[in-house]
């Protein structure tokens, strides 16, 4: 039986948050010297960005294949599924950085405004901006090689959040939409309770009482984030557990069907069919045709 393989963050410059690394010299050894394959795909539990600089590419996230061009940027969110590409033919930059760093260094309304930090499900994970890619890695590049490290890890935190808070107002341009920050709070408690306990439940209510808020006040909450109802976010991250280990896993249906909550694969199959137009089985054959 395989399992998706969780990665940690790992630095080999004994940070323990952050981390910049030229991508040229991470493919020379990521194929060999790493105790997992990264063109398989693995889930992060950290935050990624992938800025390319020069050559084209792709990169899959949570099963959706990305092209890369230079100026491309690619935001990989902690709990992502992701996978490179087996020959890479591109350059750039890799950004590592922990939720530790996020919440340590980034302030609680930037935090609210970048939304695919804990909002992947509804937010492009790629952007393209050459001009501002190139200002942010030249002046990122600058700070870490000025030999006085005072207040380091502060200004390079600061040049990360104005340049994720740059590309959210690009994405935002011609669909800016106001939210409350006091519901965002609860819809990002609302989503990592779902990725907590979907196994176990995917009530509206019980999820509704573990916030203490009427179903019908979580519902508006989600609506006004997702567009959809809180039911719809519960059963549309279920599907996506479901295609990841139907995917990337060599377990059974039965295995899956159990690990995302089914007490019976008949069940399982049902709730496929009915939010895919296809059994489980069909999408894994379609997915084998398609590599």
């Amino acid at each position: 039986m395989k399992n998706i393989p969780n990665i940690s963050f790992q630095s080999a410059e004994n940070s323990n948050d952050f981390e910049f690394l030229n991508v040229s010299n991470l493919f020379a050894r990521i194929f060999t010297d790493l105790d997992h394959n990264p063109a398989l795909p693995h889930r992060i539990t950290f935050f990624a960005l992938l800025i390319v600089t020069k050559g084209t590419g792709t990169h899959q996230i949570d099963l959706k294949e990305y092209s890369l061009k230079a100026g491309s940027v690619l935001k990989i969110a902690k709990g992502q599924v992701h996978a490179f590409q087996s020959n890479p033919q591109y350059e750039g930059f890799l950004i590592l950085f922990t939720e530790d760093f996020v919440l340590n260094y980034f302030s609680k309304s930037s935090i609210n405004l970048i939304s695919h930090l804990y909002n992947y499900h509804t937010s492009s994970p790629i952007a393209y901006d050459k001009k501002g890619n190139d200002t942010f890695l030249k002046q990122l590049i600058q700070e870490l090689q000025i030999e006085n490290t005072y207040a380091q890890k502060n200004i390079v935190a600061s040049l990360l959040n104005i340049y994720l808070l740059r590309l959210e107002r690009k994405t935002h341009t011609n669909k800016e939409q106001d939210h409350n920050s006091k519901h965002y709070d609860t819809f990002i408690k609302f989503k990592n309770l779902v990725e907590s306990n979907y196994t176990t439940t995917r009530n509206v209510k019980d999820y509704a009482d573990k916030l203490v808020i009427s179903t019908k006040h979580l519902n508006q909450v989600v609506k006004d984030f997702t567009i959809n109802t809180a039911k719809s976010f519960i059963d549309n991250y279920v599907i996506l557990e479901a295609k990841r280990a139907i995917v990337s896993t060599e377990k059974s249906l039965k295995e899956i069907a159990f690990d995302t909550g089914f007490d019976e694969v008949t069940n399982f199959t049902k709730f496929f069919k009915n939010k895919m137009s296809m059994t489980p089985k069909a999408f894994k054959s379609q997915q084998l045709k398609n590599k």
